[in-house]
């Protein structure tokens, strides 16, 4: 485990697989390489765009390995938690441990409604279970659960939960997570399309989704925020915007990968139950593609800050 501060770009990295549904380590390696050079400053694996539901344990655990043999200690590796049952929780979180992860995100408990209080329950036995650094991802919009700032009233007694994915699509949460807790809670932003705005109004890092595709491009637009080089920032965005949008969908893994494809990052294979896009659905995200590739930026000059 290597310390680090929960800021940066994180990519949500995707799962590469082959037509015949098996891991592509090549290409999957090759996405991550694309994603240092960059300067991306983490990665998160095993999420929704990780096709997590569909992987093995031992699939889990090989992508761990590469990933941390990928990023040598130069950058954390976050393994995603989202089971049904504390206890699954519980083992995965110290086995994440063990295996060399430097740091957890956590989702509520899955498929439950759970209340508040048994949602704090279940995060504080994970918490008390592993000294990993741990991430709320707090995203009532597809997981139906709100982690209430008097939840996290209660769990900033657990050191080591430091941080909050903020992906209820409330840039004002920012602000409201700032004034109860001050820096307690490092906030990064989890959706694509507010990013900009969620990281000026102080978040310290983004949980990105279309950086999977476009990795330069997001990270310059995270760096340009931060060194006041706002224009900049704010040019790169409104080209982005329309291909950020293919995040907030339900078919986001399939548009992700499609743009991967297009931009050499990837095999653009998903797993059953998901489907490739056909159709009229498919000549729409593609018609998208094809005009941002056209007017893709040229010339950014944020490495110069790294």
């Amino acid at each position: 485990m290597i310390p680090f501060e929960w800021e940066g770009v994180m990519p949500a990295i995707t799962t590469q697989f082959d037509s015949n549904g098996k891991l592509d380590l090549d290409a999957y390696t090759n996405n991550i390489r694309h994603q240092i050079d960059a300067g991306i400053h983490g990665v998160i694996l095993g999420g929704t765009l990780g096709e997590a539901s569909t992987l093995k344990i031992q699939e889990k655990q090989k992508l761990l390995s590469v990933t941390l043999n990928e990023t040598k200690s130069k950058i954390p590796v976050i393994l995603n938690i989202a089971e049904q049952s504390t206890e699954q929780a519980v083992n995965l979180a110290k086995q994440a441990e063990f295996e060399g992860a430097d740091g957890l995100m956590l989702l509520p408990p899955m498929r439950y409604k759970a209340t508040d209080q048994e949602t704090v329950i279940y995060f504080s036995e994970v918490a008390k279970s592993t000294s990993l650094p741990i991430m709320i991802y707090n995203n009532p919009i597809d997981y139906k659960i709100k982690v209430t700032l008097e939840m996290f009233s209660y769990l900033k007694k657990f050191k080591n939960i430091n941080a909050v994915k903020e992906s209820t699509r409330d840039v004002t949460n920012v602000s409201r997570m700032i004034n109860r807790f001050g820096d307690r809670f490092k906030i990064l932003c989890g959706v694509d399309t507010i990013a900009m705005e969620t990281l000026l109004m102080g978040a310290s890092g983004w949980v990105a989704g279309l950086v999977d595709a476009f990795p330069e491009e997001t990270v310059a637009i995270y760096t340009y925020c931060k060194t006041g080089e706002i224009d900049k920032a704010r040019s790169i965005f409104r080209w982005f915007l329309p291909l950020l949008e293919l995040d907030i969908s339900p078919q986001l893994v399939q548009n992700i990968k499609l743009c991967e494809v297009a931009t050499g990052m990837g095999t653009g294979h998903v797993r059953p139950p998901r489907l490739p896009l056909k159709g009229e659905e498919l000549e729409r995200v593609n018609k998208i593609i094809k005009k941002g590739l056209a007017k893709r930026p040229k010339n950014l000059d944020y490495k110069k800050y790294l």
